[in-house]
């Protein structure tokens, strides 16, 4: 295919960021991946982190696994299709990232925060929280996509702390807003995408994501393109060894628009397969993102303030096909 192209960039254009000292709690090399991810936060919205403290073994599990789910027949698939808790198998057809646009050439499963049924959120009702949806008799999938997700909300804190100390909080300002967090795990499958579909279809249309952090561990197929601020698409290559890391919309309100959450898109030009987990890495569903909390002067707030889960579910109604109708986010 020809369309849809993105200019191959050196990488400091996105920077790759070693978080090393904060994981060994350094403070000056703690204190500088900070300032490295705000640079690029403001800058682009995207950056990659390398020394993340995520198992390799952790990561190839996670992706061995989704390939087996994958593979399964439809008809298996669809015994665990997205429910109202917005978890489970969303196949090709289930997303749209703007009015207008064709549905995304994807497949997905989605996780989240495990929580039993007497978790005191889950017997309040509260949107989008409690138990996972897990394909019966595929323990494996269940042990390596929740031992992956694990991994990556340690480094979405870790992240937090560095990108508070460069906002002049202290390391710890994110940690309570993030305890329960709304985070979703996504293993996403992009088919081969034959040219015949048109030059308006994309494995993702391009689109900014919703919450705080988007952590991102693709493979070697490459396809992700971020919007530079010169207008220009530009490729985000597959590094071994780091994630990528962009800003959310919430995360953009709450630094006041400061942080940049920039659009993105796939193109899977490849001809074959592409893959990639996804960590979206959200505040708890009742923090209240205020701009006011990282401003010194809090008149020159631009946002009100939003919790985090009124803000997600509102996203969320607008993008999902299986939620047109619902009451409300439980189903």
């Amino acid at each position: 295919m020809a369309y849809a192209t993105a200019r191959q960039i050196e990488l400091g254009e996105i920077p790759v960021v070693d978080i090393g000292a904060l994981l060994a709690g350094d403070p000056a090399g703690s204190a500088a991946a900070g300032r490295a991810m705000r640079e690029a936060s403001e800058r682009i919205g995207f950056f990659y982190v390398s020394n993340h403290g995520v198992p390799q073994s952790a990561i190839d599990a996670a992706f061995g696994a989704a390939r087996d789910f994958f593979a399964l027949p439809q008809a298996q698939k669809e015994k665990v299709k997205v429910n109202g808790l917005h978890r489970g198998w969303i196949g090709h057809g289930g997303a749209t990232m703007f009015s207008g646009a064709k549905v995304d050439l994807k497949e997905s499963f989605v996780w989240g925060l495990e929580l039993p049924p007497g978790d005191p959120d889950v017997a309040a009702g509260t949107p989008l929280m409690g138990p996972n949806n897990w394909p019966a008799g595929m323990p494996a999938l269940r042990q390596a996509a929740y031992g992956y997700y694990e991994h990556v909300l340690t480094l979405g804190r870790r992240v937090l702390r560095g990108l508070a100390l460069s906002l002049g909080r202290p390391a710890e300002f994110f940690d309570s807003r993030f305890a329960r967090p709304l985070a979703r795990g996504s293993l996403i499958w992009y088919p081969p995408q034959p040219p015949e579909l048109g030059q308006d279809q994309f494995g993702v249309a391009p689109h900014t994501d919703y919450g705080g952090l988007t952590f991102l561990c693709q493979d070697m197929t490459g396809g992700l393109q971020v919007l530079n601020a010169s207008g220009e698409w530009v490729t985000a290559h597959p590094i071994p060894g780091t994630f990528v890391v962009n800003v959310g919309d919430l995360m953009h309100r709450w630094t006041n628009d400061r942080f940049r959450s920039n659009a993105h898109r796939v193109v899977n030009t490849s001809g074959r397969a592409r893959q990639s987990v996804a960590v979206f890495f959200d505040p708890s569903f009742h923090t209240v993102v205020d701009p006011r909390d990282l401003l010194d002067d809090p008149a020159e707030a631009r946002h009100p303030p939003v919790t985090c889960g009124e803000w997600i579910v509102g996203r969320f109604d607008k993008a999902f096909k299986y939620r047109a109708g619902e009451p409300d986010a439980r189903g």
